[in-house]
């Protein structure tokens, strides 16, 4: 069966989800769960995910291995890594060539090198991007939320005018825009708990004040009419009361923004310009400069994307080390100094940051390398072009994060891949519910926090299993 079948049976079997939890009758507030929630001391007020939307490789990032220059008709299965390795601040730890800034502040993070993707059975990227952002693989049967959904809903807002929940740098009128949809969702803990969406930070002002040249009479009328439109919708006319309640006050709460002296900090032209020019290394590097205003502002949870377009950015098929030279620029400067910025502000002592990736790359081996060779696919065994030099196939098995703040220890360094292909993960390997569940344990959200759905708990991760990794944490 086609991936194209594939991804048009998840889009079906995900909009069957959405109109069901739509059509929930009863309010949100009779389906809480029954859980004691008890008391856990948090070490964070807010987290921002920097997301590599694509599969970004561990062995040329954050994980290299032994370096081979590209040579016409060098064998690929003596290639692991592009990129030279160059020393961090951390005694005997090492990063890719063209991370160097990162690198040289490692000493307030913790560097994750033994994530492990599900195995999800096809390697989509929206699929394994889905279960990154929710914890549930896809399809389900209920529109499953966000983690910043989860997060908005259990700790509220921070600032009552600042969105709780941003979404920074992901288009949806490109690529698997559908696919890519069904995650950015608050599902059915309502839509104010949703995202408020920046796909592009260079116009993210645009996004929270009327049209130049819009009157306040006519965007009050224009609000109205948007109003009158949703009860005329679907969701008017099947939405449970708590769904159309809940959308009436994500429409009021962005109201609210657009009136606000706060809605200055989507307004990057407020920043200084040295400071502006450190992250002006495209989209992504400006978006990291809005999640810090932001932040500063009182957001709870901002996630800035690299963007994912099919075969672009992170998406290597081929092309994979030239590519790979760009992206690195793009990313470098603009993390490292969010770290420093929020570190000199006193903000990263409450602030989370991850840098994450949906799954790695490898030149030879596609998924899994316990796979059969039949179902392995593989690049050709002799490079003769530079296109070919690279990490082009999805790899799971072993996966590089970075943790920063909010509770994270600093100058740590958790797990370990082998040093020879396949360089899959050997030591402490750490999955999906294991970050989510750090992440929740930091902010305060206890592990057994659930709604009942459909008549059965609906926890932040699967059944309630998900365990914090604790020496991940201060």
């Amino acid at each position: 069966m086609s991936a194209e079948i594939k991804r048009r049976e998840f889009l079906q079997q995900m909009s069957r989800a959405a109109l069901g939890t739509m059509a929930m009758g009863a309010p949100l507030s009779g389906l809480l769960s029954s859980c004691s929630k008890p008391s856990i001391q948090s070490s964070a007020d807010a987290v921002i995910l920097l997301y590599m939307a694509g599969g970004m490789a561990h062995t040329e990032t954050f994980d290299p291995k032994r370096y081979t220059p590209f040579s016409k008709g060098m064998q690929a299965n003596d290639v692991l890594s592009t990129f030279k390795s160059k020393p961090t601040v951390l005694d005997g730890i090492e990063f890719s060539e063209g991370l160097e800034t990162l690198g040289g502040i490692m000493d307030r993070g913790t560097l994750i090198r033994s994530y492990v993707a599900a195995d999800l059975g096809h390697i989509l990227h929206t699929r394994h991007q889905y279960h990154w952002h929710t914890c549930y693989e896809p399809p389900q049967s209920v529109t499953v939320p966000h983690i910043g959904s989860w997060i908005a809903k259990e700790l509220g807002p921070k600032n009552p005018v600042i969105p709780a929940f941003i979404d920074i740098g992901q288009r949806f009128d490109v690529g698997e825009g559908e696919e890519l949809k069904a995650y950015h969702s608050a599902g059915f803990l309502g839509s104010e708990y949703g995202p408020f969406s920046i796909p592009d930070p260079t116009s993210g002002l645009d996004s929270v004040r009327p049209p130049v040249g819009m009157s306040n009479t006519r965007f009050e009328k224009r609000n109205q009419l948007y109003n009158d439109l949703i009860s005329a919708s679907k969701m008017g006319e099947y939405g449970s009361d708590y769904q159309k309640e809940s959308l009436k006050a994500s429409m009021e709460q962005a109201y609210r923004l657009l009136k606000s002296p706060e809605a200055q900090a989507f307004d990057l032209s407020k920043e200084k310009k040295e400071k502006y020019d450190i992250y002006n290394t495209g989209k992504f590097g400006l978006g990291c400069l809005m999640a810090k205003r932001l932040v500063e502002q009182g957001a709870r949870f901002i996630s800035v994307s690299s963007e994912y377009i099919p075969f672009e950015g992170w998406d290597t098929h081929e092309n994979g080390h030239t590519r790979l030279k760009d992206m690195k620029k793009m990313i470098d400067k603009p993390i490292a100094q969010l770290i420093k910025d929020l570190d000199e502000s006193g903000h990263l002592d409450r602030t989370m940051v991850i840098v994450a990736s949906e799954f790695s790359r490898d030149m030879m081996v596609e998924g899994r390398p316990d796979k059969t060779v039949k179902e392995q696919v593989k690049q050709p065994d002799v490079i003769q072009e530079l296109k070919h030099y690279g990490m082009h196939r999805h790899f799971t098995d072993g996966c590089s994060i970075l943790m920063f703040g909010g509770g994270i220890k600093r100058g740590h360094v958790y797990g370990k891949t082998a040093e020879e292909r396949p360089c899959k993960t050997i030591e402490k390997p750490i999955r999906i519910d294991g970050i989510h569940q750090t992440m929740y344990h930091a902010l305060g959200i206890p592990q057994d926090t659930h709604y009942i759905i459909e008549k059965r708990p609906f926890y932040t991760t699967p059944d309630g299993h998900g365990e914090a990794e604790l020496e991940l944490l201060v």
